[in-house]
């Protein structure tokens, strides 16, 4: 089974077939620091990597977004306008699911990660996907940032207690939030993990730490060295996971894949670089990665992991940034729409 179908509404796991990804073109300098041309030079080399085998949709926002995305994309990606504050649209935009009508597209309130970057048309960059997708949309009146949960298509989410139960998103108790993620989405188990790497802007997001690759089997990082920042926390989510069982009553096959270990930004500053912000598209895996000492063993080990799709990495440093700008890779700034 790919999806499970709980109170109506089926959610595909990543890995299940999908019609197209979609992601968007960054296009305020402020938010960037003034530099776009290194974001933008990854979500180039992204998009021309999902492009063979996938269906890429871009939003651009305005006339010089679309004409820039133009001149990089080729025919690469179809270019759709769209108001939007900046491009993580894995937190903005739709979770897309079936239901007994259809496919629908989920929507969740947003308060700018906790009150930390509120930007204009984040709220709403959403029911555009959903409109230009001809989806009909299921709202729900609580806070929740895509790359907060993973799904494994059959009952089972994972999430981080620093995201979900922090009381700048809904102020929920865990059994508060497991009813309204069984409501939202059917879920019958809910695996918790403490928290997320260190200096992450969402609170601890779990697809920067731990994934779902296939039913009752899960990736996680290993700590690159003694001087990695996250090695406690890397061994304590390993740790949780190896001790959980799923929605099936199976007991989860870990797999710890190098992580990108200690690695600073242009500020100098500690930054959660990670492999676990991959993307699974038709036919390829892409992997963010850093120029770290572990990158080729990071990337050898998921194409064990994934032996029927092309592993990939493509540098993520422009996305990742520094300070206030970027802070995520491209599993954040991409939504999938499966085939439903």
């Amino acid at each position: 089974m790919m999806k499970s179908a709980v109170n109506g509404v089926s959610v595909p796991a990543e890995w299940a077939p999908q019609k197209a990804i979609w992601t968007a073109w960054p296009s305020s300098a402020d938010e960037w620091a003034g530099d776009l041309d290194s974001p933008r030079r990854d979500v180039a080399n992204l998009v021309r990597a999902l492009a063979p085998t996938n269906k890429v949709y871009v939003l651009v926002n305005n006339a010089e977004a679309e004409q820039s995305a133009r001149t990089a994309l080729g025919a690469a990606a179809e270019l759709v306008t769209a108001k939007y504050g900046d491009i993580w649209l894995r937190d903005t935009g739709p979770i897309f699911a079936g239901s007994a009508d259809g496919k629908i597209a989920l929507r969740f309130a947003t308060n700018s990660w906790g009150g930390k970057y509120d930007l204009p048309d984040d709220a709403t960059v959403g029911d555009d996907v959903a409109r230009v997708s001809q989806t009909a949309i299921k709202r729900f009146d609580f806070v929740l940032e895509g790359g907060a949960i993973d799904q494994d298509g059959e009952g089972t989410i994972l999430t981080t207690r620093q995201t979900l139960l922090n009381p700048n998103r809904n102020n929920w108790t865990r059994e508060q939030a497991e009813a309204e993620l069984a409501r939202a989405f059917g879920a019958k188990k809910v695996i918790w993990i403490d928290e997320g790497l260190l200096n992450d802007h969402t609170d601890g997001h779990i697809d920067n730490i731990a994934r779902f690759v296939a039913p009752g089997r899960v990736v996680c990082q290993a700590p690159a060295g003694p001087d990695d920042p996250n090695a406690g926390r890397l061994n304590a989510i390993a740790d949780v996971l190896s001790a959980a069982t799923d929605a099936a009553g199976r007991k989860l096959d870990v797999i710890r894949i190098p992580g990108a270990g200690l690695y600073h930004n242009a500020l100098g500053e500690i930054s959660p670089a990670s492999h676990m912000n991959f993307i699974i598209a038709n036919g390829i895996v892409v992997v963010p990665v850093y120029g770290t000492a572990t990158e080729a063993a990071a990337l050898a080990a998921l194409q064990a992991v994934f032996p029927d799709r092309k592993v990939v990495g493509v540098s993520s440093k422009g996305l990742l940034g520094a300070g206030e700008a970027g802070g995520g890779s491209f599993h954040c700034i991409t939504q999938q729409e499966p085939l439903v």
